[in-house]
């Protein structure tokens, strides 16, 4: 059962940039370091409950914050 996902980002400021335009949509979310099996350029990620995930995305497209991509954690 997957209850939560990461997003992965190119850089620390948008990871950061990401954490503030969720909170500001009422969306939990947590940041943390990248998972060691996940590879990515940024040492963080945003971590955000599964069913929250498109809203989260749609929330991030809308304010042309770039991510790597979105991995469902187990």
């Amino acid at each position: 059962m997957r209850e939560s996902s990461v997003i992965l980002f190119h850089s620390s400021n948008y990871a950061m940039w990401a954490v503030d335009v969720l909170n500001k949509n009422n969306i939990e979310n947590k940041l943390i370091p990248v998972p060691r099996d996940l590879s990515s350029d940024c040492g963080y990620c945003v971590m955000v409950g599964y069913d929250l995930i498109a809203q989260a995305e749609e929330f991030l497209k809308r304010e042309n914050i770039e991510f790597d991509r979105i991995v469902d954690l187990k």
